[in-house]
This record gives structure tokens, sequence and C-alpha cells, in this order.
């Protein structure tokens, strides 16, 4: 399909040979003579034009004028303007409002034939943004965070209300596997940053030193492999988000040049001596407790502060089993379309499997068991023998240990997870030793370094902090 060129021209020699030039070239061309007719071919009629070719100066106006209604309506195209005696407060307001060029009568035909060409490919490169951030939008709508459950419908809500309101900042939680992800794909793009960059960071991922550089970047030389700049990733989404997955597991250092950077909106690269204005909107998430880290002195509390201008939990699937129902034919349809499968019959039996597991591992652990079912399937019938959960796991781990004077007995039948072993050893070990680090670390024979480093894991700082109060 030709490109549509949209000629505003009052002058009909001119005009004319504009528009037998262009359709010779392969355009789609209408041309108007004044600002009137421009503006209901602008509004009204279709296709949109890519490029609009107009004169500054008008019988019925000033062409300015028309430009800066049209992207008051956020339309989009460029605009290339023509005029005789135009002066430079004309151009200034010209590139000020977004136009393409601004050339002077008369133009030679080859430069303005380059000039409209170049209008065409920016013009093809704006749309092509535009399409597929609505198409981002659409992907990641509210709606995409599947369940009829009370507490996915409430999170739905909420994210809806979000995705409508110019926050600066918000942490999310939840376990592992609950969404978090999802979560801050929906608020962005589905809110007014959407236009922006989404720039995604798991710091549990970077050691230390390398994810200093991610963050702010840094100039050449500024440390050793250092061979050029870098623009650091809140560079990077300046005009539009950085999530901070796992932000728990920075360091305390990037804590505190994180928060001025936020408070601030101004960074400097490594070894830099400039400073970089920013302007970006956080969201940060943790499946750790961030207050019981704030006690154990893990995080920041000036940060949290910062950070928490909204909190959103995210429910945990045990908690909201009757979402299988929305979820498993969504991931079935999904890997069905991406391993060529016609899966569509799931058996009673796989139903209660799946409503019997407790999904310690969340959305994730569902999406992958489907995932691996799919791929094996022989049929159209989902088959129960690669679902693989193993025995279900009680609610209450610390039902099934038993304690044995200075023992502690545990069930290898697997009712318990490798990690719930390892928590409940820690914390009765405490408990025998009256919440000392010291002493405690002695008796399991390690580190009070590594002890303090499980303490966090576990998240049991706060238990500890009461046993010694």
């Amino acid at each position: 399909m030709a490109n549509p060129l949209l000629i505003i021209e009052d002058e009909a020699l001119l005009g004319g040979e504009l528009e037998r030039h262009y359709r010779r070239c392969g355009w789609q061309v209408r041309w108007v003579r004044d600002l009137v007719q421009a503006e209901r071919v602008l509004l009204h009629e279709a296709p949109e034009p890519l490029v609009v070719l107009s004169d500054m100066s008008l019988p019925d106006g000033n062409a300015l004028d028309l430009l800066e209604r049209i992207r008051e309506r956020g339309m989009d195209g460029e605009w290339v303007l023509l005029t005789g005696y135009g002066g430079i407060p004309d151009s200034v307001r010209a590139l000020r409002l977004g136009a393409f060029d601004f050339l002077t009568k008369p133009c030679a035909q080859d430069r303005l034939d380059m000039v409209v060409q170049g209008a065409a490919r920016s013009a093809r490169a704006q749309r092509r943004i535009r399409d597929e951030a609505t198409a981002r939008s659409l992907r990641y709508s509210p709606e995409s965070f599947l369940g009829r459950s009370d507490a996915a419908g409430e999170l739905r809500d909420m994210l809806r209300r979000l995705t409508q309101v110019p926050f600066s900042a918000l942490i999310l939680g939840g376990e592992t596997g609950t969404g978090k992800g999802l979560a801050a794909r929906i608020l962005h793009h589905g809110g007014p940053r959407n236009q922006g960059p989404l720039i995604e960071v798991n710091c549990a991922a970077l050691p230390r030193e390398l994810l200093e550089a991610e963050l702010f970047g840094h100039e050449a030389g500024s440390f050793t492999g250092a061979r050029g700049r870098r623009r650091g990733l809140l560079e990077q989404a300046n005009g539009g988000t950085l999530f901070l997955d796992e932000i728990a597991e920075l360091a305390p250092d990037l804590q505190a040049k994180l928060l001025n950077a936020i408070e601030d909106r101004v960074i400097r690269r490594i070894g830099g001596e400039r400073e970089i204005k920013v302007d970006i909107r956080v969201i940060a998430a943790s499946h750790r407790d961030l207050s019981e880290r704030i006690a154990t002195g893990g995080f920041r509390a000036d940060l949290y502060h910062r950070l928490s201008v909204f909190r959103l939990e995210l429910p945990r699937l045990r908690e909201r089993k009757e979402d299988l129902q929305d979820l498993v034919p969504r991931f079935v349809a999904e890997y069905n379309a991406k391993a060529g499968k016609r899966v569509r019959i799931i058996p009673d039996p796989v139903w209660r499997r799946l409503e019997d597991h407790d999904w310690p591992g969340n959305v994730r652990e569902l999406r992958n068991a489907v995932e691996r079912c799919v791929l094996f399937a022989d049929s159209e019938v989902f088959p129960a023998r690669w679902l693989q959960l193993g025995a279900p796991i009680p609610s209450d781990p610390d039902s099934s240990v038993r304690l044995q004077g200075d023992r502690i007995c545990l069930p290898l039948d697997g009712s318990l997870r490798l990690e719930d072993m390892d928590r409940h050893i820690l914390r009765t070990a405490l408990e025998r030793n009256r919440y000392n680090v010291t002493a405690t670390a002695r008796a399991l024979g390690t580190t009070r370094e590594t002890l303090r480093y499980r303490i966090a894991k576990y998240d049991l700082g706060a238990l500890v902090a009461k046993g010694r109060g």
C-alpha cells in the first residue's frame, strides 16, 4: 500500500506540481489549500498521513497553530514545513512542536525529496514503536493476572487503579513464583510511562561489584576491564520504569546510592565527574519480609520508606486453588501452540492431584509442570505421569518433625523439603542455645558469618531479636 502524504499549499502552481511529483514517486497524495480542509483530513479521514508537507503561511492562519492542535491530540506523523519568509522564532517554535524539518522556499526538489523520505522513515519508526507499545499494553493488562478467586480479583482491581496514577515507587511482596514480574510489567505497560523503557534487573543474580556498574554505569578506564563508557540501567530507564527484583539482596552501600539517586533524580557513573539527570519510576520486589530485614540490619529503613509509596502482596497459589481452573487451560493452550500439540482433555484424577498439591513454587511451578506434561503428551489427554509433584507437602512442616533429646528426626518420605529441614534445624538450635549466635554456630560446627547468612535467608532475624529480648 502507498504511503499517505498530505500537502497543504495555497499556491495552485506549486501545489499541483508537488502533487503530481509525489504521485509519480509512489505516494498516496492528498492536496488541500487551507488549514480548515487540512484539519478535516487529519482528524476525520483515513488513512492517517505518514508525512505532512505544509506551507507555513496559509490564507486562514499559520500551519504551526494546526500542528500544535494535532500534537495536543496525541497524533503522530512527521511534518515538513516550507516558508518564504519565516524567521528564527517560527523555526524554534516548529522544532519545539516536533516538526521534522523547516525549509525555506524556493527549495530544490532533490533536497525536498531527501527530507520527505527521511521524515517517512522517522514516522514509520514512531508508528512501529507505538504499535508495539499498544500490543504490550494489551498483553499486560490487569486481566492478564488470571484467576477467579477473591484474592486474584482484589489484586487485579489494585493493579487497575495503580495503572491510572503516576506513582513514583512501589514494593511488590510475595513468595517466589507468585507473579511479581508479571505485576511489574502490567504496571509499566498499562500506565502513563508505557511509551518509556522498562528495565529489569535481578539484584541476586549479579555480584556486588558488577551490580554497581550495571546500575550506575561507568566511564572508560574507571576500573580494570572498563574499556569503554557504559550507560547504567538507571540511565537507560530514564523516562520509564526500573524494576529491581530481589532488592533485599542489594548490598547496604548500594542501597544508600540507590536512595540518593531516587531522591535527587541524579546519578554519577563510576569514575565520572558529571551528574546525569534521570526521571524514573522504581518498582522493587522481594520474596523476603523487608520489615524483618530492617530489624536485623539487612535493609535500610529510609530506602524502604521511600520505596513503599504503595505495597502489593501477591497471593500464594495454595491460598487460591480455585484459580487452577483458569491457569491450567491457559498454560495448556500456550504450550500446545509452542509445541504443536493438541492436548485438550484433563481427566478428573489430574485435577484432584493438582488441587491436592500445595505448590511451594506457586504459579512458576505450575507452569513448569504443565509444560512438561504437554511436551510429553502422546494424545489429546493430559498425561498425569509427567506431573512429578511428589508427595503433598504438609502446611505445617514442623508437624512431621520429632525431637528425641538432643537429636532431630526428619522424615525422608518427600513430605518435607530440604529448605524446611535446614530451617527447622537452625531454628531448633537457636532455641536450644537461647538465641546466642556464637553458641549456636559452635553447636552446628559453622562460623558466625555463615549462621547470620542463614538467619537472614530463612527470615529468622525477628525471632532471634525477640528471643534475646
